[in-house]
């Protein structure tokens, strides 16, 4: 499954984006995808090691393993992060 995004620049951060780059659709492609890359790096290396340390068959595949780490809770989404983040910070507050 692809997602697609809309992305409105001014017409100031439009010329100023042509300084750098005459592609603003390939800059922005490519620079999120290599984020996403990194991301998925990070979160493949984490299932990979928590799954070696706890015996836990790895998944086969790039996409199987990333949902590994969703359903182990290793990787979360950032909005998951800040409700996990407010409720340990309530705990701590005895709320």
């Amino acid at each position: 499954m692809a997602v697609n995004y809309t992305i409105t620049l001014t017409d100031t951060e439009k010329k100023c984006m042509d300084t750098v780059t005459d592609d603003i659709d390939g800059w922005i492609s490519n620079d999120l995808k290599n984020r996403a890359r990194k991301a998925k790096d990070i979160i493949i290396n984490n299932n990979t090691r928590y799954c070696n340390e706890n015996n836990i068959a790895i998944a086969v595949g790039v996409d199987a393993q990333v949902e590994q780490a969703y359903t182990l809770g290793l990787a979360k989404t950032v909005a998951q992060q800040l409700i996990d983040n407010a409720a340990a910070e309530a705990a701590r507050r005895g709320e």
